[in-house]
C-alpha cells in the first residue's frame, strides 16, 4: 500500500507532486515492502517509465553517463565545479527524487538526501520514497516522524519548498 505526506503539511500538495504519487500507485503491486525486498535500484526501474510519461528525466544505469547529474557549485566558465546524482528530475530541474530501500533508515540515507536536494541549483522540492516495511521496521513512520519534528520545531530552515515522502 502507497502511504504519502507532503511537508510541510500547511501546504497543500501540486498537481505535480500527486502525478508522482500516482505513478507510485500504479505499480504498487511491483514494488510494495510488504511482498518484495527489492533494491532501490529495481524500485526506480519499475518506476522509469511512468515518471517518463509525466515529463522526469530517470537515471538509466550506474555507469557514470547513465546517472542524472544535477549542480551544486559552478567555477570559472559557469562550469560546473560539484554536483550530485539524483535518481529522477523533474524537466524543469526543480524537482528530484530519491527512492531508497535497506539503506533508508539504518544508515539515515535519508537525511543523506535532504541535504543533497537542499544543496542542488534550482531545486525546490524533493521526493524522498522509502519502504514501508524494512525487515522488522517501519521506515515509513521512523523517516515520517523525523520531517515532523524537523518541520514543526522551526530549528532547521531548509531552502526546499517542501518534501513529499512516499511509503511504497
Amino acid at each position: 500500500m502507497i502511504q504519502y505526506q507532503f511537508f510541510p503539511r500547511s501546504l497543500e500538495m501540486s498537481e505535480q507532486m500527486t502525478a508522482i504519487v500516482r505513478c507510485f500507485e500504479r505499480i504498487d503491486v511491483k514494488i510494495a515492502s510488504e511482498k518484495h525486498t527489492l533494491p532501490s535500484n529495481e524500485v526506480l526501474m519499475h518506476m522509469k517509465p511512468e515518471l517518463e510519461k509525466i515529463g522526469f528525466k530517470v537515471e538509466a544505469g550506474k555507469r557514470a553517463e547513465q546517472k542524472i547529474k544535477v549542480a551544486v557549485l559552478f567555477g570559472l566558465n559557469n562550469r560546473i565545479e560539484k554536483y550530485f546524482d539524483a535518481d529522477a528530475v523533474s524537466r524543469d530541474g526543480s524537482v528530484v527524487l530519491e527512492i531508497e530501500a535497506g539503506r533508508a533508515v539504518d544508515n539515515f540515507h535519508f537525511l543523506k538526501d535532504i541535504f543533497e536536494a537542499s544543496m542542488m541549483s534550482g531545486v525546490d522540492f524533493l521526493v524522498l520514497a522509502v519502504r514501508n516495511r524494512y525487515r522488522s521496521g517501519r521506515d515509513f513512520q521512523k523517516v515520517y516522524a523525523f520531517l515532523e519534528t524537523m518541520f514543526v520545531s522551526g530549528r532547521i530552515s531548509l531552502p526546499l519548498k517542501g518534501i513529499l515522502l512516499v511509503g511504497y
